[in-house]
């Protein structure tokens, strides 16, 4: 009988483990593409207008 019992138990436990793993990969997903992508296209646009280029005098 306790062996039914913690085999159950590992199988719950197994679950919210695959669980919380894949709420912490989509965090970090979001967090990146929300975080990171703004300012890599704030640079794109800032390049496409010359703000990186040497002013010529």
């Amino acid at each position: 009988m306790k062996n039914k019992k913690s085999k159950k138990n590992k199988n719950k436990s197994i679950q919210k483990t695959n669980e919380l793993g894949q709420t912490k990969n989509s965090a970090k997903l979001v967090l990146f593409i929300f975080g990171i992508g703004p300012i890599i296209g704030i640079i794109i646009f800032l390049y496409s207008k010359g703000f990186f280029n040497s002013p010529n005098i």
